[in-house]
């Protein structure tokens, strides 16, 4: 959790607020400032080159676009954005998390090319197969999902297959995983989403084969952030610690506001040994004897080749 320094290693961007799809417990449909593309805001190549100086990338081990509003493959000029960071160095870590379904052949093909180091990568999130991964990715193709990913991977892109599990879907996971063995995915992997613990949703079920992750007590904050060095920019440019905080910070309470406002977020820090904001403790609290959230949050991860 680090300002724009030497210190930064790992640059989160959410380059855009669009998104094609309607997924019922995103940030974007609990919210009208986004939701349906309203109030769009993006990350041009020019403000980019403007937010983060030659210098500041060739320091940097890794980048990746990853939406809590928007697809980073709806960004109008994320390609040019991944190859400026390559060109400023040649030696960074480039990904992208996406639902697949946005863009075409040309674009996935040129996105391949870019991601020509061996630790590039594209995350797919496809929760299922055909008859149900639009039941929670609403809107979304599977069939040019699958197309997308097909070019990608057939062009030399490495991409990897996340699904939230969900009780429509958990008799999939074999398949899901066959599937993406058989097409050359390098990466498959599983979550149950916390998210059923804040967001209900009518007919909308978590799995009955796994476990939600649980915290029974928070003792202490156990920071991804502040572990990878890494800085999250929102498509308004807007630097903030990470993107759990992203929603909140759009109407965040007073606490959180004062949190943030010291340099480097010291005041966020600090606040982790008396009152850390509901924020931290929910998505970076460890238990005495439990796991914290990110290590827990797999109930399947598998590396395919």
């Amino acid at each position: 959790m680090v300002d724009f320094t030497q210190e930064t290693k790992v640059l989160h961007l959410e380059p855009t607020t669009v998104c094609n799809a309607k997924c019922p417990q995103c940030s974007r449909e609990d919210s009208d400032l986004y939701n349906d593309n309203k109030n769009r805001n993006e990350l041009t190549l020019e403000k980019c080159k403007n937010l983060f100086s030659k210098e500041f990338i060739q320091n940097l081990d890794k980048m990746f676009m990853c939406g809590v509003f928007g697809d980073p493959a709806s960004t109008q000029e994320g390609l040019d954005i991944f190859r400026y960071f390559r060109e400023c160095n040649p030696n960074i870590v480039l990904g992208m998390n996406t639902n697949g379904s946005i863009r075409g052949t040309k674009w996935w093909t040129e996105l391949a090319e870019i991601f020509n180091q061996p630790r590039d990568y594209v995350v797919f999130s496809i929760d299922g197969l055909e008859d149900t991964n639009h039941i929670y990715r609403v809107g979304v193709n599977y069939e040019k999902v699958i197309s997308n990913a097909k070019t990608f991977i057939d062009n030399g892109g490495s991409a990897h297959w996340d699904m939230l599990v969900f009780e429509h879907n958990e008799h999939q996971i074999d398949e899901a995983e066959k599937l993406a063995r058989k097409m050359g995915f390098k990466w498959f992997r599983c979550k149950v989403s916390k998210r059923f613990k804040t967001r209900f949703v009518e007919n909308l079920n978590p799995p009955n084969t796994f476990e939600l992750p649980n915290i029974s007590r928070v003792e202490k904050i156990d920071c991804l952030a502040l572990k990878d060095k890494s800085l999250y920019v929102t498509a308004s440019g807007r630097k903030l610690p990470c993107c759990w905080i992203g929603p909140y910070d759009y109407n965040a309470d007073d606490y959180l506001q004062k949190l943030l406002k010291t340099e480097n977020w010291k005041g966020l820090i600090d606040s982790w040994e008396l009152k850390p904001h509901d924020v931290c403790s929910r998505t970076c609290g460890v238990g005495k004897k439990e796991k914290g959230s990110f290590e827990n949050q797999w109930t399947r991860e598998i590396h395919l080749g």
